[in-house]
């Protein structure tokens, strides 16, 4: 199981409705708005880093109102 944080920047006021509908997307354990130079914060989960990949790229870029999204995948060291 690949996990990984995904940081996203929205455009201007969509923060919560990009969030809102993130947080149905299978593969999303976890969607919230905050501050900072990013407005959402989702934790993702999926089988192997490929089906992650498809996950960001094909499901959670394409939800309207993101602009960029930054994909920082989970370590155990």
């Amino acid at each position: 199981m690949v996990q990984a944080y995904i940081l996203i920047q929205t455009e201007v006021g969509k923060a919560a409705e990009v969030a809102s509908e993130i947080a149905g997307i299978t593969g999303v354990t976890l969607a919230e708005d905050v501050t900072g130079p990013y407005d959402v914060i989702v934790r993702a989960e999926a089988n192997n880093v490929d089906e992650l990949g498809k996950l960001v790229v094909a499901q959670i870029q394409g939800v309207e109102g993101i602009t960029r999204t930054l994909t920082c995948p989970i370590v155990h060291i």
